[in-house]
């Protein structure tokens, strides 16, 4: 367990000790109940009980303004919805950041941001740890962004009702890439965006379903054949599909 000075009460017992050198994703939101949701099934549960990862949620109601521990106010200048609250939503950063190290980065989940991709998964799992911002409403003051250098990241060209589904997504990106997450790391080496193409397809048995056989190649257990018919389909399937990845992956490696 890490120690750390506070001038709040701790238990020092608590079905969730705060390990030390232990990954760790915190999280600022108004529904602090909606975790771990899915990240506590399957594989990211089973890491999270064995503190292969932690989780900590901060309820942004909790610094709230007044006797209704309000959050939120009308916009500046006027208009529909309402705004997170810079005097709200600050002391909340500040006690999520306090004991961070450098490499922990601050995100608030946004549909303006950066998009999701496996690269930035990458990075996050290289860090020691992030704390994530689900805003609600209209959004955040703009002021707390800027302040704290909060970093934008969203996850589609769409918009959701709050971040806590984008919070999720990214973690469980993260989380199945530290080690012992997984068990089998080469599965993450062949899966898709690895090696900027989406994944060749995959079977299983029965050898024949539906009148549909697995395709002989990968019957044959001649593997140099295998390797060649998964990158000529993955090509197949990302020039088809993502033109965006293919016009990437067609620069970087110089493939016609």
């Amino acid at each position: 367990m890490s120690i750390r000075p506070s001038l709040k009460p701790r238990e020092l017992m608590s079905p969730t000790p705060d390990l030390h050198g232990v990954w760790k994703a915190k999280i600022i939101t108004l529904f602090p109940g909606a975790f771990p949701g899915v990240l506590g099934e399957s594989l990211t549960g089973k890491a999270l009980q064995q503190g292969l990862w932690q989780l900590e949620t901060l309820d942004l109601r909790q610094y709230g303004i007044g006797k209704h521990r309000n959050v939120d106010d009308t916009p500046a200048g006027g208009g529909a919805g309402m705004v997170l609250r810079a005097d709200v939503l600050g002391p909340a950063i500040e006690a999520a950041m306090a004991y961070t190290t450098p490499r922990w980065p601050l995100i608030y989940l946004s549909p303006r941001g950066r998009r999701m991709d496996q690269a930035m998964m990458r990075d996050l799992a290289r860090a020691d740890g992030v704390t994530l911002i689900c805003g609600r409403f209209e959004g955040v003051d703009e002021r707390v962004l800027q302040h704290y250098g909060v970093q934008e990241v969203s996850l589609g060209d769409f918009v959701m009702t709050g971040g806590e589904i984008a919070a999720q997504a990214l973690i469980d990106a993260t989380v199945r890439l530290l080690p012992g997450v997984l068990g089998n790391q080469a599965s993450t080496e062949e899966e898709s965006f690895s090696a900027g193409l989406l994944e060749h397809p995959q079977y299983t048995r029965p050898a024949e379903w539906q009148g549909r056989p697995i395709p002989e190649v990968l019957m044959s257990g001649h593997h140099g054949r295998i390797a060649d018919w998964r990158r000529q389909t993955a090509e197949e399937i990302t020039r088809a599909r993502r033109p965006d990845l293919w016009a990437a992956y067609r620069d970087e490696t110089g493939t016609e």
